[in-house]
């Protein structure tokens, strides 16, 4: 009946946790699988036959389509159906298709396989946010979103350390034998190594509670203004209505997280071509920096944006937005420029503050340019902006420089450049020409 949910407790703090314990280590999977492929380039081309702009197909529009595409409908599913048991279909389907992608003989499979991916891991983050909302009271909401998202950079950073020792623990085989498989390569190997265990968080899952879902109370009252929620025609016409902000805000934070997926997806081969690392040495640094330094960045950002609304900005989370991209352009810009691999690697450290720096502060954005009642499908949108753009743009247009203007693999490092440079310059001029209208947003924003 309607009245079913609202007969289960609220949840224990342990309870609560439990739940944000097992979503976060789902975030961890989710990105491990998500970013391994980056550290696997090479051997990729060689076995597969495939281009640079291929690979970034792999890594981007394979994944990026499906994987925001369907957010929307699945965050819809979420609202009427098992949260829990969407994270656990969802996480054993990434799973699944992240260790299958170790059989893939051709670049045609491989696509198909990261498609796979993309369709699991839709699955996580409207289920998860929805739980957590649940879970935990306005009050403690934040921390426990924060804990969550913290898995987007330990996840990276685990893919890259643990890409880099499994790259140089198979580095003078020619084979690793699996049961029921046989012979593989050692690129194919990495595939089962990181993808199998997800089945298991797929089977926790199935363990976590699900809380009392908001909105229950008044199912059982009769008043749907309690739990209202607008159609999508209503989302249309409110983002219409603000389009200046809504545009600005989701463009411009767009064009800098394409910059860091760019970034994420080659900086690996920059230092195998560049610098003569191996990937592996490559890969330790990367993981290293970004699940340390990027962690950091990310708190940052926020500790900035609420101290700048405490002082009355109410722009704070643009202004955030905007000083990031110009800290990256100031060392993104010239990493990849320095004859030296350690000036390159040193600078890399603040690459990543810079990087992590504005995506708490997006969020903040989004929110409060949102009325409450819309802030699930409106987040939505913005998200399916944001990751599609990023996704697809991010690797490809590094590659397409690499490949069709330089024409030359050893020119990667000015493709890096350019497209940070660019991507940032673009993310400054669209949230700068955005703040005005954002401030008058949130003025008369309904709530």
């Amino acid at each position: 009946s309607s009245a079913a949910p609202s007969l289960r407790t609220a949840l224990t703090a342990g309870q609560a946790w439990y739940v944000v314990a097992v979503l976060t280590l789902a975030n961890v999977s989710g990105f491990v699988d998500r970013q391994i492929l980056s550290l696997l380039v090479e051997p990729i081309k060689r076995d597969l036959g495939v281009s640079d702009t291929q690979v970034s197909l792999l890594m981007g529009l394979s994944f990026a389509v499906f994987y925001s595409v369907l957010g929307i409908p699945i965050g819809r599913l979420a609202d009427r159906s098992s949260r829990r048991a969407i994270v656990a279909i969802g996480a054993a389907l990434w799973s699944l298709m992240t260790a299958l992608s170790g059989l893939a003989r051709s670049f045609g499979q491989l696509f198909v396989m990261r498609v796979g991916v993309g369709v699991g891991e839709a699955t996580l983050g409207p289920s998860a946010v929805s739980l957590i909302a649940d879970a935990f009271p306005r009050e403690r909401r934040g921390t426990a979103m924060s804990v969550y998202m913290l898995g987007t950079f330990l996840g990276s950073g685990i893919a890259y350390a643990l890409g880099a020792w499994v790259v140089a623990l198979t580095a003078d085989q020619s084979a690793w034998q699996w049961p029921l498989v046989g012979p593989i390569r050692p690129w194919q190997s990495v595939f089962f190594v990181v993808g199998l265990p997800g089945l298991v968080i797929a089977a926790l899952a199935m363990t976590m509670r699900e809380p009392p879902r908001a909105g229950a109370e008044a199912a059982e009252t009769g008043d749907p203004s309690r739990s209202a929620s607008p159609s999508f025609d209503e989302v249309r016409a409110y983002f219409r209505r603000h389009r200046r902000t809504m545009l600005t805000l989701s463009f411009g934070f767009a064009c800098s997280a394409a910059v860091n997926y760019g970034i994420g997806a080659w900086l690996a081969t920059f230092f195998v071509r560049t610098h003569g690392w191996t990937a592996s040495e490559a890969g330790t640094l990367q993981g290293l920096l970004t699940m340390t330094l990027g962690v950091v960045g990310t708190l940052l950002g926020g500790w900035l944006t609420d101290r700048w609304v405490r002082a009355g900005r109410v722009d704070a989370p643009v202004v955030v937005g905007i000083i990031a991209a110009a800290g990256m352009i100031a060392t993104a810009g010239l990493y990849p420029l320095v004859s030296s691999a350690t000036v390159a690697a040193v600078l890399l450290a603040p690459v990543n503050i810079f990087a992590a720096m504005p995506w708490g502060a997006a969020n903040a954005a989004i929110a409060e340019a949102l009325p409450a009642r819309m802030r699930g499908q409106g987040s939505a949108v913005y998200f399916l902006v944001v990751n599609l753009f990023a996704g697809a743009f991010g690797p490809t247009a590094v590659a397409l420089l690499t490949d069709q203007v330089f024409g030359d693999p050893a020119a990667l490092r000015w493709s890096l450049a350019a497209c940070t440079i660019g991507g940032m310059s673009l993310t400054i001029l669209l949230l700068g020409a955005g703040r005005a209208a954002y401030r008058t947003t949130v003025a008369t924003r309904e709530n």
